[in-house]
């Protein structure tokens, strides 16, 4: 597959929804992991990232303006031992709690299916970054109605075991704007990846479409040291960053 300009992929779409990044930078040193979410609603609009003790979670910017929590306030991102999992939803807790009891990424997604908000149908992106001996490797995964059918839930998982410097992996929940909004097809998207957190980080906030924007964060992990720094950009915020 083709490499292409992460932030060209993004540019030239107004609402791809919740998506993940996954990859190793161009230097080959580090993993780098990537979650950001747009939304439409004063719901899905009214919320920030706020850092946990083992990544992140979505919060509401005005407690008094949530409506419905359900498919919003989740933690996106969370550690399980030498894994990082990240995805657009609460399975997020199901994926650790696979793990906890010996699943596979896969078998700990098969209890779960896409979201239940009719007519989109919101696909469940999935992933995971696996650290072992100074080098690590990845897995993502889709889950979606099949064209709009919700009787019936397409099951994909993408397995990347020896990640290039340089590339990365895109997957994000819409192909573009409107009612209903379109699933995201094809197999998750290889794109370029930089080398410094700081620059990758505003060049890809700066992608995402400004008026559906709403957060960003932005992660790596040294391989050497296991060493993590990470950016978390809020639109109601600003730029924050942090070392462990």
């Amino acid at each position: 597959m083709e490499k292409s300009s992460l932030y060209e992929e993004l540019r030239g779409n107004r609402y791809p929804g919740r998506g993940i990044v996954l990859g190793r930078s161009k230097d080959g040193s580090k993993a780098m992991l990537a979650y950001f979410i747009m939304g439409r609603s004063e719901n899905s609009r009214n919320r920030i990232f706020a850092r946990t003790a083992d990544g992140i979670r979505t919060e509401a910017f005005d407690p008094a303006k949530l409506s419905d929590p359900s498919l919003i306030i989740y933690a996106p991102v969370r550690c399980f031992e030498n894994r990082l999992i990240v995805s657009n939803g609460d399975q997020t807790d199901t994926i650790y709690e696979g793990f906890r009891n010996g699943k596979s990424f896969a078998e700990a997604l098969s209890v779960r299916e896409f979201e239940p908000d009719a007519p989109n149908y919101t696909p469940r992106i999935s992933g995971v970054l696996y650290f072992a001996d100074r080098d690590f490797s990845y897995e993502l995964s889709i889950l979606k109605s099949d064209r709009m059918n919700s009787a019936q839930c397409l099951r994909f998982t993408y397995s990347y075991p020896t990640p290039l410097p340089g590339e990365g992996h895109l997957i994000h929940t819409y192909i573009g704007d409107g009612t209903p909004l379109q699933s995201f097809c094809g197999e998750p998207k290889s794109v370029s990846v930089d080398d410094e957190l700081e620059p990758f980080a505003a060049k890809l906030w700066e992608a995402l479409d400004s008026d559906n924007k709403i957060s960003l964060y932005v992660r790596e992990t040294d391989l050497a040291s296991g060493a993590v720094k990470d950016i978390l950009i809020n639109r109601h915020e600003k730029m924050s960053g942090g070392t462990k």
